[in-house]
């Protein structure tokens, strides 16, 4: 009985140096792949945070209600709001409440926690009444970060952000505790 020879791509006669040089072309390749395709973040790159996360802007000690008030004669700010929802849902808030997309809740980087505004969707002329129980920074233009429910009854969820106009109903308490 003859025996069966296996072949091999690779065999005994095969120079050292071509073995050699194929892992280190191979080896090369592969860093050049590397190279070229993977993204580089810098560590001090200015990433946005997402509002549940953010720390609040100014410590509450320094904070006057003046300071905290919107700057217009009328009580009024103007600008774009932009809402938040699945992701953040069920995870404290700022105030140290738990973020529930279905209630009447929004994100302003300066208002006291528990202060109520008025929140009108300029391009419907739609209007909700929400409760500040978070902090965050805001994208330019933006002054409020609103809940899922709230952005629902403001027509804004599709679109994502709305040109608003802000009333501030009641301030909320400035020396509110976690």
């Amino acid at each position: 009985m003859e025996k069966r020879r296996y072949s091999s791509n690779i065999s005994p006669k095969t120079p050292l140096r071509i073995l050699l040089a194929a892992g280190v072309s191979s080896v090369a390749l592969a860093a050049l792949a590397v190279m070229l395709f993977a993204r580089t973040v810098q560590a001090n790159a200015l990433l946005p945070r997402p509002a549940a996360t953010a720390p609040p802007v100014a410590p509450l000690a320094s904070v006057t209600p003046a300071s905290l008030a919107p700057k217009k004669t009328t009580d009024m700010l103007h600008g774009f709001a932009s809402w938040y929802g699945g992701v953040f849902n069920g995870r404290k808030t700022a105030s140290g409440a738990r973020y529930n997309m279905n209630e009447m809740t929004a994100c302003h980087p300066t208002l006291p926690f528990g202060t109520i505004v008025r929140v009108k969707n300029m391009r419907n002329l739609r209007t909700v009444d929400v409760r500040i129980t978070d902090r965050g920074y805001l994208y330019a233009n933006r002054v409020i970060d609103v809940s899922y429910a709230a952005a629902m009854k403001l027509s804004m969820t599709k679109p994502g952000v709305a040109p608003v106009e802000l009333e501030v109903i009641s301030m909320g308490d400035l020396h509110h505790k976690k």
